[in-house]
């Protein structure tokens, strides 16, 4: 029997909260919601659900906070998280994905466009193939979703995860944006290209730990790749 995913939905839109959670359930989804970061946060505690959507303006904390808070607590770091926003400036869209967000998705949208980025961040954040994959001394134990850099456990989100996974699978090899937005994000789901940039930033930062070298590497004018060299 397959256990139904939870989707939490943090929304103080009253008028919109019915419909994101009529589509979500309809597509095989349980959905639990609040209005409040508070409340949010009291849902977490009881479950961790399968995948979280907030809205940037709810009251205190807001999306962004609560992102902050999540990723910090070692039980909720991989936790995935779209970010819903009437928000439409590019530096916006960039400080909600540097604050933990996996997925930006700015107001008005359709239904569509919700399922479908829900469906390829789960994709990606429930991917394993039950192998190890190393790099110098950064490790990915695929079949537990685990990574460590030496003896230190890194904790990635479900996209810098699999960003990391990708580069580890092609060592030495240069991706273009684009050709990461497609293997990574998924074809026919639109995303930024310079949300790759912002992601990689965070996978550095995680990575780098104690003074660690930095095996991500760009390559001006073509994209990055993951090198010793």
């Amino acid at each position: 029997m397959v256990t139904q995913r939870t989707i939490l939905v943090v929304e103080d839109d009253k008028s919109l909260l019915p419909m994101i959670t009529y589509n979500i359930e309809k597509n095989g989804f349980k959905v639990k919601s609040a209005t409040n970061g508070e409340d949010a946060l009291l849902l977490i505690k009881e479950e961790i659900p399968s995948l979280a959507i907030f809205d940037w303006m709810i009251p205190e904390p807001n999306g962004l906070e609560l992102c902050k808070i999540l990723r910090r607590k070692q039980e909720t770091s991989n936790l995935p998280i779209i970010m819903l926003t009437a928000r439409e400036e590019e530096e916006d869209r960039i400080r909600g994905l540097e604050y933990g967000a996996d997925d930006y998705i700015s107001k008005p949208f359709s239904p569509a466009e919700l399922i479908a980025r829900i469906k390829a961040l789960i994709r990606r954040s429930t991917s394993s193939q039950n192998n190890i994959l190393e790099f110098e001394d950064i490790k990915i134990f695929d079949n537990e979703h685990k990574v460590f850099r030496g003896k230190t456990r890194v904790h990635l989100g479900p996209t810098e995860y699999n960003l990391l996974k990708h580069l580890m699978e092609n060592p030495c090899r240069v991706f273009s944006r684009e050709q990461l937005l497609d293997s990574v994000w998924g074809h026919g789901i639109y995303v930024e290209r310079r949300t790759v940039d912002t992601h990689i930033r965070r996978l550095r930062k995680s990575l780098n730990i104690e003074g660690k070298k930095n095996f991500i590497r760009t390559i001006r004018s073509s994209g990055y790749s993951i090198d010793k060299d």
